[in-house]
């Protein structure tokens, strides 16, 4: 059997992905506007850091750029599944577009950072739904799971690689042509990303039943919050993940504080980000059973290199540790994947987007974690300590972890008898 069928002991190649009719567009465009959302995350992020000089502030930064996102995708997550998941990206770009060009008009004044902070607060509640309609619309591409699994892959290793370059290049625009170049990037992104779904993407009209009104709309969500709090195995990949943000985020919380004026900062916060897409390629060669079993194993082995920084070790050296944590952060591959195919076509608007929200708040928890334990001991130390906690949380996890309840779900989600609902 070729490759390309996806189904047999064969795995698909990233070729096969890439030729699924309109794949491609929605996929570049997508890698595009990440790439600029990071610009301008560490844009931001440098700007405070160069008038505080202080590691909380600059953790907050971040935290601020993840917390509007929680509360975007867990409010405006019934609007996934009640209006067509073009027009939702499409509107979403363009209003993020507007943010952008009001962070260029504060930071070329001057303004205040609580200016700045409110938005990009905005910027990052409009884009809650964003996230999810693109799940949701890449889903409907793939009628093939084993493809949609090599999918997730090429946008999980597509998301890590276009936030290194984010991270790194944003840093040298701020250092080399200031903050405003950067944002500009970030401006034009959103635009071309709006333009691509508008002329590629099929318009498809909504299905299931939705509550009507206000009350309707708060109905919906609740259900959807009920349901996936008691799915055996949904809840757990998505606690899973949660507990796990402590030490996916410290080090990018931290590697400023750490790098300090020597001009690593970008280096550092990339990479992890870097490994992670070394990790993703290696485990993308595994069969997605064989992925599967290594989401607990993964995770427990992540946060082990990070626990070296405790010992100041010279800079380089700090960067191969994250390097190694971000390889095993290639768990979240075939989490994101099985949690999506699990989830049932009518509510994967509301359940993305509340997990989604789920993870979000983690990582903003995370984040001001990190800043807070940085601040009142010192950068490295911080380091440590997140990842001693995600350690001991994630083994907490794997005592009690489901083996044959995600194992049978495994088997269902990638039979090849069954269809996928388009």
């Amino acid at each position: 059997m070729s490759s390309s069928q996806g189904t047999g002991s064969v795995v698909p190649t990233y070729a096969d992905v890439l030729r699924v009719p309109r794949f491609l567009p929605i996929f570049l465009a997508n890698a595009l506007s990440m790439w600029g959302d990071y610009i301008a995350r560490i844009t931001i992020a440098a700007v405070v850091f160069e008038r505080t000089e202080s590691p909380l502030a600059t953790a907050t930064t971040l935290a601020v750029s993840l917390v509007p996102t929680f509360f975007g995708r867990s409010l405006i997550g019934p609007v996934v599944d009640r209006f067509p998941y073009k027009w939702v990206l499409i509107w979403s770009h363009l209003l993020r577009a507007t943010c952008v060009l009001g962070l260029m008009w504060l930071v070329m004044q001057g303004s205040a950072l609580w200016v700045m902070f409110l938005v990009l607060f905005a910027l990052e509640l409009i884009g809650g739904a964003s996230s999810a309609s693109n799940m949701v619309l890449v889903t409907d591409l793939f009628d093939d799971r084993h493809l949609y699994a090599r999918a997730v892959g090429l946008g999980a290793m597509s998301e890590q690689f276009n936030q290194a370059i984010g991270l790194a290049v944003g840093g040298a625009l701020v250092a080399l042509l200031g903050p405003e170049t950067g944002l500009l990037f970030d401006l034009v992104t959103f635009v071309v990303a709006a333009l691509v779904i508008l002329f590629v993407a099929q318009l498809r009209p909504v299905s299931g039943e939705r509550g009507r009104g206000l009350r309707g709309f708060a109905r919906d969500l609740s259900t959807a919050a009920a349901d996936l709090a008691r799915h055996p195995v949904l809840a757990r990949l998505v606690t899973l993940s949660a507990v796990a943000c402590l030490g996916i985020a410290a080090p990018e919380a931290l590697a400023i504080p750490i790098a300090g004026q020597n001009g690593w900062g970008g280096v550092l916060m990339a990479a992890p980000i870097i490994g992670a897409v070394v990790g993703i390629v290696l485990i993308g060669r595994w069969d997605v059973h064989q992925q599967n079993r290594s989401i607990v194993p993964l995770a427990l082995a992540m946060p082990l290199p990070l626990l070296i920084t405790a010992l100041h070790p010279p800079i380089w050296v700090v960067a191969a540790l994250f390097f190694g944590s971000g390889m095993l952060q290639a768990f979240m591959v075939p989490l994101q994947a099985t949690f999506a195919l699990v989830t049932e076509p009518d509510l994967r608007g509301r359940i993305f987007s509340l997990a989604g929200s789920v993870s979000i708040a983690a990582a903003g928890a995370s984040y001001l974690a990190a800043g807070w334990v940085g601040q009142h001991t010192n950068a490295y130390l911080g380091v440590t300590i997140c990842a001693a906690v995600c350690l001991a949380l994630v083994a907490l996890l794997a005592a009690t972890w489901p083996h044959r309840r995600v194992r049978t779900a495994v088997d269902r989600a990638y039979a090849p008898t069954t269809s996928h609902a388009a």
